[in-house]
């Protein structure tokens, strides 16, 4: 079955990377473009999914690479908006496994400036999975608006939410303080282990399932890096191994994980309101799809999601 369509909606940011500069009092960045919402959109669209994209892309330097890094994957853009304010830009630091810390600049930028006007015009009626998540769910004034246009969504689309957890440019109790309606408008909600421990601190992954079943999610997927996933299907679980790779970083990772998620889902003429017909064998089945998707995000430099083909490469050499 060909995927019908995904709604992305969320930020873009710069992503900055350090490289070895000519003299010791500089420094080099290398940008490319990223942010967790555009990560998972131009996965979607590489996968084969028709992936549209609900961004404010502003007119700088940034905003064009980030247009035509989008449109060069496929992402149709139809409804972003032109931004007059700048765009957002992330200096990353890598450590030693490849994991990166990030500083944000994004003080008044395009972002977050989300209006009621901006997304009433919005034709979901060919949409089935609206995906959205990290900072364009907390940052004023747009938030607010982002949530309404789920709510607005949820009676024919599928939602998901990925929270992204961003501790040092908003708090996590800012987070934790929306969770709950966030799962009480999400279907889908995955998150990472290190989300995990900033939003339920000491919690077992089991109990925070619980929690947000409880809330109103019916699927949950923990992603735990190198040991693979946790999936919880109205409290029905089971862990999905991680793929062996060798890593270059794991930016975009989890990004590239939900999209591989969704479009197995979706060519499976499974997404779509409340996933009423859903089994947590097709969750299993979606997950080690999307493990291999990761996988192949780790294996290069940055927020760099395979294509359709380059996944087939890798599923045969892996013998699957």
């Amino acid at each position: 079955m060909s995927p019908r369509q995904i709604t992305v909606l969320g930020e873009c940011v710069a992503d900055a990377f350090t490289e070895p500069a000519s003299a010791s009092h500089e420094l080099a960045l290398r940008v490319l473009p990223g942010g967790g919402p555009a990560n998972t959109a131009v996965a979607l669209a590489r996968l084969g999914t028709p992936a549209r994209f609900l961004a404010r892309l502003s007119g700088d330097v940034f905003g064009r690479l980030f247009r035509a890094h989008l449109e060069a994957s496929g992402v149709d853009l139809s409804y972003a908006v032109a931004a007059a304010e700048p765009s957002t830009l992330a200096v990353a630091e890598l450590d030693a496994r490849g994991q990166a810390t990030f500083s944000f600049h994004a003080q008044n930028t395009a972002d977050w400036q989300w209006t009621a006007a901006e997304l009433a015009g919005v034709d979901l009626s060919e949409t089935t999975c609206v995906h959205t998540g990290s900072l364009a769910l907390v940052r004023e004034p747009g938030a607010a608006v982002v949530e309404e246009f789920l709510a607005t969504a949820s009676p024919r689309a599928t939602i998901s939410i990925d929270p992204n957890v961003r501790p040092l440019l908003v708090r996590p109790e800012v987070y934790r303080a929306r969770l709950a309606h966030w799962c009480g408008l999400a279907d889908v909600l995955r998150l990472s282990e290190e989300d995990l421990e900033l939003l339920l601190p000491g919690i077992s992954p089991e109990q925070a399932c619980d929690t947000w079943h409880a809330a109103g999610a019916r699927l949950v997927v923990i992603t735990r890096g190198a040991d693979g996933a946790l999936v919880s299907l109205d409290g029905e679980r089971l862990q999905v191994p991680a793929v062996a790779t060798r890593v270059v970083d794991t930016v975009g990772a989890g990004d590239s994980f939900t999209a591989g998620l969704l479009h197995h889902l979706g060519t499976r003429g499974l997404l779509g309101g409340w996933l009423t017909d859903i089994g947590l064998g097709d969750v299993a089945e979606a997950c080690v799809f999307a493990t291999r998707v990761a996988a192949l995000t780790c294996s290069v430099a940055g927020p760099n999601p395979p294509w359709n083909n380059e996944l087939a490469q890798f599923v045969t050499a892996e013998g699957a």
